[in-house]
């Protein structure tokens, strides 16, 4: 009796590895010529069982041949034909499932997904599962335009783009056109996206787009056309040299406005002095805030008629020493103009 019991159990478990072990698939897909496809090979995993070996095999034309293996030792692509095309996912457990790129029509076949386990007591366990696969060329839909993350609303000035998108078997070319006046249309670009550095209020406008590809009679699909605003007028960045003459056209008024004020303050009666000199050192400016110690030897005074304008002359045989009176109103005046500009008197 406990045998039976043994054997009952044993046939229980099995049959419930089994179930969680079943693969899942799908019985056909249709794949677009030059695009990608998945083909569905998916289980659950179940404890005490490791997944081995997986091979997915390719039959057509009444011959069947592995494209893809892995087990212990890594990924292998078995067909030179499928080489950089095909691929399953790893570290995905339960997921066997076949990614084929760039599909190609002689990819059309029936696709067999097998799935080794092993299970703790060294048995093994073997699941399948099949896929039709039909590639087949698929004319270009009508296309749809997408804006950039600034939308239809855009200020002048800004960088933006349009993109025109279809679906169909490649390749699919594009043309972008801006409606005109008189329902005629301009055409701007052969790309699928219509890109502008710096929008100008010019740019506002209705645009669309066409897509077409080789596909049966190459029907030119047209999209809805969207209407772009441009709003305000652009910023535009002054040029360094401007800066530059802005500082010569200153610097110029500023010195006609200092040489104005000195001529006009040279007019009126001021003071005259003169001072002889015995030296023969190059004095090139005179410092009316400092007196120097002189020797004067006499002075010449206009008898006939007293003015402010005193003539001193002196006679130094030290060759450094000048003789120099301040007349008081004379130096009020040059105080005043040294507290806001700087004079140089040769």
């Amino acid at each position: 009796m406990g045998e039976v019991v043994r054997i009952v159990v044993f046939v229980m478990a099995f049959i419930s590895c089994n179930a969680l072990l079943d693969l899942s698939g799908v019985h056909e897909v249709k794949g677009t010529w030059m695009g990608s496809t998945t083909l569905p090979c998916t289980y659950t995993p179940a404890e005490g069982f490791t997944q081995q070996t997986i091979i997915w095999s390719m039959e057509r034309d009444y011959s069947t041949s592995a494209i893809f293996r892995r087990d212990d030792s890594g990924d292998h692509i078995l067909l030179s034909q499928f080489r950089d095309r095909v691929s399953v996912p790893k570290h995905s457990p339960g997921n066997a499932s076949l990614l084929i790129k760039n599909l190609e029509i002689p990819d059309s076949g029936h696709y067999t997904c097998q799935v080794i386990w092993r299970s703790k007591s060294n048995s093994f366990i073997t699941k399948e599962v099949t896929t039709t696969v039909k590639v087949v060329k698929v004319a270009a839909t009508k296309p749809v335009i997408r804006a950039s993350e600034l939308g239809l609303t855009v200020p002048a000035g800004a960088r933006t783009s349009l993109t025109c998108v279809a679906s169909g078997s490649p390749p699919i070319s594009y043309r972008w056109f801006r409606s005109a006046p008189g329902g005629k249309a301009l055409l701007l670009s052969s790309q699928a996206e219509l890109a502008w550095d710096s929008l100008q209020p010019s740019d506002s406008g209705k645009y669309y787009c066409e897509a077409e590809n080789r596909v049966g009679a190459g029907a030119v699909q047209q999209s809805d056309a969207v209407e772009l605003a441009v709003r305000g007028c652009p910023r535009a960045a002054p040029l360094p040299h401007l800066y530059a003459l802005a500082a010569a056209l200153g610097g110029a008024a500023i010195g006609a406005l200092l040489a104005a004020l000195l001529r006009r303050r040279r007019d009126k009666a001021e003071p005259l002095y003169e001072v002889a000199f015995h030296s023969t050192a190059d004095v090139t400016r005179l410092e009316t805030d400092v007196e120097v110690p002189v020797k004067c030897l006499h002075k010449e005074t206009n008898s006939e008629t007293e003015t402010s304008n005193d003539t001193f002359t002196m006679e130094d045989h030290s060759h450094d020493s000048i003789c120099l009176r301040k007349n008081p109103e004379y130096e009020n005046l040059v105080n005043a103009m040294e507290s806001e500009y700087e004079i140089e008197t040769m």
